[in-house]
C-alpha cells in the first residue's frame, strides 16, 4: 500500500474520520457482546472425563471453585510430535491472562486428544504454566466439533463453525464456555471457531496498530512456535 505524506493538520483530519469508524466498531462489538450474553444455554448431559496431572477429572471438576470455565480446544492429536503452531500462538497469551481470569470467576484450561504424557512433554518444552488436560478416549472433542472421524474427513466436507466446511482435516481449533450452577449442573453457553479464536491472539491486536499491519503473504505463514524463530 502506498501512503501519502501530509501535514499534521491533514493527518489529524484523517485520523478523526477513522475514529468515527472505530467508535462504530466499538458500539457494534458491545451490541454483539450483549447478544452473546443473551444466548440460551444447553445442559451438558454426558459425563466427560479427562486425564489430568492430578488424576481423572470430570468436566464439572475442571471448574475448580469457580462457576465459569473457558476451554481452548487445542489441536494436538495422539502421536503428533508438536502441538498446532497457531494453537501454540494462542496458548502463548494464556499465562498472562490467567491470573486475571481466575480472579474474575473464570477457570481456563486447554483440552487436547493427545495422551497426557505427550501434552506434558510439549507443555514443558514451551514453558507454559496453564492447565492442559487430555480428552483421549472421550467423545468430548467430537461432540464439540473440533475433531472429525476419518469418514467425515474423507467425505470432502465437515460440519465445522456451525456450517459445512469444505476444508477438511482431523483437528480444528475452537473456544468453548461453560457455566456450573450451585447444584453442580454444567451448561454449555458459547463456542467460537475459525477466525473467532483470534480473541486469544493479542499479538494480532497489536499488529493491527502497526504501519505494516499483519503483513501476511498467505494466512499465518510467518508464524513459528516461539522456540523456533531464528
Amino acid at each position: 500500500m502506498q501512503h501519502t505524506v501530509v501535514s499534521s493538520d491533514e493527518w489529524l483530519a484523517a485520523r478523526r474520520d477513522l475514529l468515527k469508524a472505530e467508535k462504530e466498531l466499538t458500539h457494534l462489538r458491545d451490541k454483539v457482546a450483549r447478544e452473546r450474553l443473551a444466548l440460551p444455554w444447553v445442559r451438558v448431559e454426558k459425563d466427560y472425563v479427562f486425564d489430568t496431572p492430578d488424576g481423572p477429572r470430570t468436566l464439572a471438576e475442571l471448574f475448580e471453585d469457580r462457576s465459569q470455565l473457558l476451554v481452548q480446544h487445542f489441536m494436538f492429536a495422539p502421536g503428533w510430535k508438536e502441538g498446532c503452531p497457531s494453537c501454540s500462538f494462542m496458548a502463548d497469551h494464556t499465562d498472562g491472562m490467567n491470573m486475571h481470569l481466575a480472579h474474575h470467576d473464570v477457570t481456563m484450561v486447554a483440552v487436547s486428544r493427545a495422551p497426557l504424557a505427550e501434552i506434558e512433554r510439549y507443555r514443558k518444552r514451551m514453558g507454559w504454566q496453564f492447565k492442559w488436560v487430555s480428552s483421549n478416549g472421550s467423545p468430548f472433542n467430537y461432540d464439540f466439533r473440533v475433531t472429525f472421524t476419518p469418514q467425515e474427513v474423507a467425505s470432502g466436507h465437515i460440519d465445522y463453525n456451525f456450517g459445512q466446511w469444505n476444508e477438511t482435516g482431523e483437528e480444528w481449533p475452537g473456544l468453548s464456555a461453560f457455566f456450573k450452577d450451585e447444584a453442580g449442573d454444567v451448561f454449555h453457553t458459547y463456542s467460537t471457531f475459525g477466525r473467532g479464536v483470534e480473541v486469544m491472539m493479542g499479538t494480532y491486536a497489536m499488529l493491527d496498530l502497526m504501519p505494516k499491519g499483519r503483513n501476511e503473504a498467505e494466512g499465518m505463514d510467518w508464524l513459528r512456535r516461539h522456540d523456533q524463530y531464528a
